[in-house]
């Protein structure tokens, strides 16, 4: 029973892996100290330092109230044990104890036949042995009888035969569908991990950007090292419970694999031997077969409810998923484990990196004006003799909304400008006492200086790629987008190797009982005829004539 129990708990859990992985991020909300973690996440203050300067126009309304949706309804309208057997109504809920017990009640019939046959069966058993009852197979009609019985007992092995060879290759089927569900949501969890560090590290070199010593705002500086710790921890956090839960999910359920390969055979070999025992009428082996059968089909219908129970579980949890790609910001069982915020409030983040960017063009292009373009006196501290044609300034890829807006024809875009700057790049002379050197030719900037003018630029790049994929992990984009695939192409091949897993273990289950019946049965067969069977021919040729003489001596 408690591999059983593993068994629907890892199965389950294949399903739900990113909602745990991403439960265990706003679990860091937990104490004081890393409550800013979630709210960074959330994008309270996400990639952005400005927090009272947000211009509220540029923020799309968000929905004014949250209507609550029961996933998976229909499906959940089930007895209740825990409530006097009254149908839930709660829907799909994992957090309920109701709904536990709404789905465990799927599987009552499978535990309501183990424990009749356990009982009855063993009381047929105390009968036979203690109080000498015996079912024997006499009169005119033994003899079809027997061979009626031979032939019952040699179907219902069959029966049992072919339920194992299900069950194998069923068990086989659903452990690789399985592991391919879990490899895909591990992924999945990589990717998310991956994706906050490289926000980490490309935040990590903003802070090293400064161009001719002017560098970003120090209130910006200050939430980029908070942000760095807080994206940090989260990435260590996913990374840490994703490896733990997913090697014990591989290991219960290469644990269940082996169980259920060691019922089949077990089952198998108990089918066969016991159909040639019955037939030999070894009556003292076969009563150990018995016994051993009697408690294997016992254990076989509680596995069979067990993953009734488990299928009935994961689709409904396939069905909530899918109910819910369609409303993800309605009020569901799924909004107390998903971290997703609406779409005010995700805008919202994303202004605030638009002006971090906006941040960073500020102190390229006031290097660019003051400094590169300039012609300064040669006292002056950044005086290295740069002449030749101005150089283009950095394009603001945002206008003063902050809405994307086209470069202008004097400026240089964001995915050229290392290579449209490296043109005005002038060659060294010698170096003086300033560490970024003198031009020797035309030239507006010192590879000293494009070096740091192509560190802001590649910080830019980051940010606007990095930035919606951090923006749609906070918005539930992303799992929306891993829940529509895993509804779509992971949980129907999953329910139809379930089912047959089930019907396996019921026909090993129906097959072996039924077989069992008939071993006592068969085995208790008449002496005589078995005997008379058994002679050789000539023996049976004499035997007959002298019948024969005795019944005409007798007339």
């Amino acid at each position: 029973m408690k591999m059983a129990f593993l068994t629907g708990k890892a199965s389950f859990f294949v399903l739900v892996l990113v909602l745990v992985s991403l439960r265990s991020i706003s679990a860091l909300s937990q104490d004081g100290s890393d409550r800013g973690a979630l709210k960074l996440i959330l994008g309270e203050h996400n990639l952005g330092p400005l927090k009272n300067g947000i211009n509220e126009d540029a923020v799309a309304p968000g929905p004014e109230m949250l209507e609550p949706l029961l996933l998976a309804s229909n499906r959940t309208k089930r007895p209740d044990i825990l409530n006097h057997f009254r149908r839930y109504q709660g829907g799909w809920d994992i957090t309920n104890k109701h709904y536990w017990a709404s789905v465990g009640f799927t599987g009552a019939a499978a535990f309501i036949l183990a424990v009749i046959w356990f009982i009855s069966f063993g009381l047929v058993l105390v009968a036979h042995h203690c109080c000498g009852w015996r079912i024997n197979i006499k009169g005119k009609e033994s003899v079809s009888s027997q061979r009626i019985c031979l032939i019952l007992l040699i179907v219902f092995t069959c029966a049992a035969a072919i339920g194992c060879i299900l069950l194998s290759v069923g068990q086989d089927e659903f452990h690789g569908e399985a592991m391919h569900t879990l490899k895909y949501v591990v992924n999945q969890s990589d990717y998310t991990v991956k994706t906050l560090r490289n926000v980490t590290e490309y935040l990590s070199l903003a802070k090293t950007i400064n161009v001719a010593q002017v560098f970003l705002p120090s209130d910006v500086m200050d939430d980029i090292d908070k942000l760095n710790r807080d994206l940090s921890t989260a990435a260590n956090t996913l990374a840490d419970k994703t490896s733990e839960n997913s090697a014990k999910i591989r290991k219960v359920f290469n644990a269940v694999r082996s169980a259920l390969i060691t019922v089949a055979a077990l089952m198998l070999l108990l089918s066969i031997i016991g159909l040639f025992l019955s037939i030999l009428r070894h009556k003292h082996a076969i009563h150990i077969f018995i016994l051993s059968g009697w408690l294997l089909v016992a254990i076989t219908f509680i596995l069979c409810g067990v993953f009734v129970i488990l299928n009935n579980a994961i689709s409904d949890t396939c069905m909530a998923m899918d109910e819910w790609v369609d409303h993800p910001h309605a009020e569901t069982a799924l909004s107390n484990i998903l971290p997703c915020v609406d779409q005010r409030t995700t805008n919202k983040s994303l202004i605030q990196s638009k002006e971090v960017i906006t941040d960073i063009v500020n102190v390229v292009n006031q290097f660019v004006y003051n400094i590169a373009n300039a012609n300064p006196s040669q006292d002056y501290i950044y005086y290295y003799n740069q002449t030749g044609p101005v150089m283009p300034p950095l394009c603001y890829p945002y206008d003063s909304q902050l809405q994307d807006r086209q470069c202008g024809s004097y400026e240089v875009s964001i995915a050229n400008a290392s290579e449209v700057w490296q043109n005005y790049t002038c060659e060294l002379s010698t170096f003086g006492l300033s560490t970024f050197g003198r031009c020797n030719s035309l030239g507006r900037v010192t590879p000293y200086f494009y070096k740091e003018l192509v560190s802001a630029v590649t910080e830019i790049y980051a940010l606007q790629l990095y930035t919606p994929r951090l923006l749609s992990l906070q918005d539930c984009n992303f799992v929306r987008d891993t829940f529509q695939n895993i509804t779509s192409n992971y949980c129907p091949p999953l329910e139809h190797y379930l089912k047959i897993v089930n019907a396996g273990l019921g026909m090993i289950s129906v097959g072996v009982l039924l077989c069992l019946l008939l071993w006592i049965l068969y085995a208790n067969r008449p002496q005589r005829e078995e005997v008379f069977v058994n002679l050789p021919l000539p023996i049976k040729c004499i035997s007959r004539s002298q019948k024969n003489s005795v019944n005409s001596s007798n007339a």
